[in-house]
């Protein structure tokens, strides 16, 4: 990477940091590409050269902010914890971004809602499935996860529990919640039948 290109992708980071920083705080529709650009010490030009539109920055700052999570669930799947621990860091983590991310989605104008969801089913289908299908295979690697259950009805149960930790997340306390989340995994690992003997 050049000089040019180091100044280049620093420009962009600013611009993404700032982006969705402010984006997040106040949402799409309250924040301009001059408040962006001033918090991103860059000038509004910049911003139009790089991504052309706010609506494209806003796209590509949220699939950046993604970009991150991934780096720590990926961090969290290649540690040396247990799976158990694993699971339940993820989870955790999973449970605050979807609650970020529902709380920004209803403050996106409809007329950008249906393009941006396509852009996150698309995010889905190149990184979150492969993640995924990482972390159900080390699960039965390690004996956690049954060999005979099928990715696709793992990765919807765990959608279940994701749904579901989001929602409890939304309306508890986040201290009682992490407390409880021993509950939580046992009943992810093993069911409402209990372990068994």
């Amino acid at each position: 990477m050049n000089g040019y290109e180091r100044r280049k992708q620093k420009k962009m980071e600013q611009i993404f940091e700032a982006a969705i920083e402010l984006f997040f705080k106040h949402g799409f529709q309250k924040v301009n590409v001059n408040e962006i650009a001033q918090k991103a010490k860059v000038s509004p030009a910049t911003i139009y050269n790089y991504f052309g539109t706010k609506e494209q920055l806003y796209a590509d700052s949220l699939i950046h902010w993604m970009d991150k999570q991934m780096v720590q669930y990926e961090a969290i799947l290649d540690s040396g914890r247990t799976f158990p621990e694993k699971t339940k860091e993820i989870m955790l983590l999973e449970a605050r971004n979807l609650n970020i991310l529902g709380e920004e989605f209803p403050k996106v104008p409809s007329s950008e809602l249906s393009g941006l969801m396509d852009t996150m089913d698309r995010y889905s289908e190149e990184k979150i499935v492969g993640f995924f299908k990482r972390f159900i295979a080390l699960g039965k690697q390690e004996g956690y996860i049954r060999e005979e259950r099928s990715e696709e009805m793992l990765v919807r149960y765990f959608t279940m529990f994701q749904n579901e930790l989001r929602r409890h997340w939304e309306s508890a306390n986040q201290e009682r919640m992490t407390w409880s989340m021993d509950q939580w995994m046992e009943l992810f690992f093993y069911g409402a039948a209990g372990r068994e003997n």
